[in-house]
């Protein structure tokens, strides 16, 4: 089920009707509702993948309780090692096995070998098994680590692996933060009631406005880039950008304002990345929830940054590589992330990564500096150039398009209708730059009605004219 569709706007307010006026006293029948719309909503687009997400929670769920008991750590590494390879199995196996045998297939064939019979996969990729492997992995690391105990209670955890809201695209939540929360009781709040719906109608503006209405144009400069000039092919990469931005950002801001409705509150997952002044800026606000599990479940238990700077920049290309495969099934993706730890590593050498921890661009200002206007357009820029090989086919593709917009530069003569929606996606963001939760617009109502007024009517605007399936879907 899309967020975007009709079907999403019935379903939800009669979850909401039945979880707070049918059983608002009764936690236990909450939870068994959330678990029952969760497998709705999931079955909703192919109901026989509700087995791998049911047998992801059974495996889990008896594993950490096996592990609370053994007070042997080889035991507990064993069921550990169960776990991991049980979830990254069935990932890489859905996800990933195709690609290994084309692969395989085709280093074979480079050495002058022949291989016929090869069996593939002819299935779809299960939707959003990457976010919900990773989520109910961090369950049995943390149930290892003695970071959290284990819960008896399996509808809860069940809830916890595929609760709806985010269960497809994300964020990915940590079991030590949301699993606690479904476990209490919780109250309807009018407060969080009303931060949720404003986050919903933000979201969707990012989603059908912004993301939709800019989906066709890049569709076609990217088939079709042999036909246009570098400029244009420009025009496409930030296009582009601004898409998958305002897509996967658009999911998740409405999944946390959905979230909020029931009661519960999801971790931030962007942070108005554009408005980086460097890489390791924006990697802090830029899908936080998976650059933060890469830090806490793999980085860090590489050694991370404490073993000299060698050591360091290993670990810097392994985690950045990790991330590019976790995206898809495809070299262009391992070719992104490796122009990520490039861009990355001399912040690092030079100790910048972390330097703005403590304020965000023009802090207590209406205008950036000049210094920061150029950072912001260089890491923009760089940013950008590496999202043509995550668009792109293939690498042959991603290199063409690249050398093509350099070597063919001319100013851009089409597709200049996208820009309006690039400069008022700019503009609404920078005015909200340091409030991702839009908690407080304005201190006038006049100025917060006329904002929102004008939200929704661009969101009834624009909906259904082109509909698109959230880019994120896919991983």
């Amino acid at each position: 089920m899309l967020f975007n569709t009709i079907e999403f706007f019935i379903f939800l307010p009669t979850v909401f009707v039945l979880y707070w006026f049918v059983f608002p006293k009764n936690l236990k029948y909450q939870n068994l509702l959330v678990l029952v719309s969760s497998y709705v909503f999931y079955g909703w687009w192919d109901y026989r993948f509700l087995s791998l997400i049911f047998l992801s929670t059974v495996i889990d769920y008896f594993i950490a309780l096996e592990m609370e008991k053994s007070d042997k750590e080889r035991k507990r590494k064993q069921l550990l090692g169960a776990s991991m390879v049980f979830n990254l199995g069935m990932l890489g196996f859905f996800k990933y096995y195709n690609f290994f045998v084309d692969s395989w297939v085709y280093a074979f064939q480079t050495a002058g070998f022949e291989m016929e019979h090869t069996w593939t996969l002819q299935i779809v990729l299960p939707v959003g098994i990457s976010f919900y492997t990773f989520q109910t992995m961090s369950y049995t690391i943390d149930v290892y680590r003695k970071n959290l105990r284990p819960t008896k209670d399996f509808i809860s955890f069940a809830s916890f692996v595929s609760f709806f809201p985010q269960l497809v695209a994300g964020p990915i939540e940590r079991a030590t933060n949301l699993l606690p929360q479904i476990l209490k009781k919780r109250t309807f709040s009018y407060e969080k009631g009303v931060q949720g719906l404003r986050l919903i109608l933000w979201g969707l503006f990012k989603k059908v406005v912004i993301a939709d209405s800019l989906a066709p144009l890049v569709n076609d400069i990217f088939e079709n880039y042999g036909a246009y000039d570098g400029g244009t092919l420009l025009l496409g990469a930030i296009y582009f950008a601004f898409q998958i931005y305002c897509d996967f950002s658009g999911y998740s801001d409405i999944a946390i304002g959905v979230s909020k409705l029931f009661g519960f509150e999801l971790m931030s997952n962007f942070k108005f990345p554009y408005f980086s002044r460097n890489i390791g800026e924006f990697w802090r606000r830029w899908h936080i929830s998976l650059s933060t599990w890469f830090r806490d479940y793999l980085y860090i238990p590489l050694g991370g940054s404490r073993n000299g700077k060698w050591a360091s920049l290993k670990n810097i290309f392994i985690i950045f590589i990790v991330s590019g495969f976790w995206h898809g099934a495809n070299w262009t993706f391992m070719i992104w992330g490796l122009i990520h730890a490039l861009l990355y590593i001399p912040s690092f050498i030079f100790n910048t990564n972390r330097k703005y921890l403590s304020y965000g661009v023009a802090e207590n200002k209406v205008l950036p500096t000049l210094k920061e206007i150029f950072q912001m357009g260089t890491t923009f820029f760089c940013v950008t150039i590496a999202w043509v090989f995550f668009r792109s086919n293939s690498l042959g593709d991603a290199l063409s398009y690249i050398s093509k917009l350099f070597l063919d530069f001319m100013m851009p003569q089409s597709k200049l209708q996208g820009i309006g929606y690039v400069i008022i996606l700019m503009t609404l963001e920078w005015g909200l730059r340091n409030d991702e939760r839009l908690t407080v617009i304005s201190k006038y109502v006049i100025v917060r009605l006329l904002f929102y007024m004008f939200i929704a009517f661009q969101v009834l605007r624009f909906f259904g004219v082109v509909q698109t399936d959230f880019i994120y879907f896919q991983f």
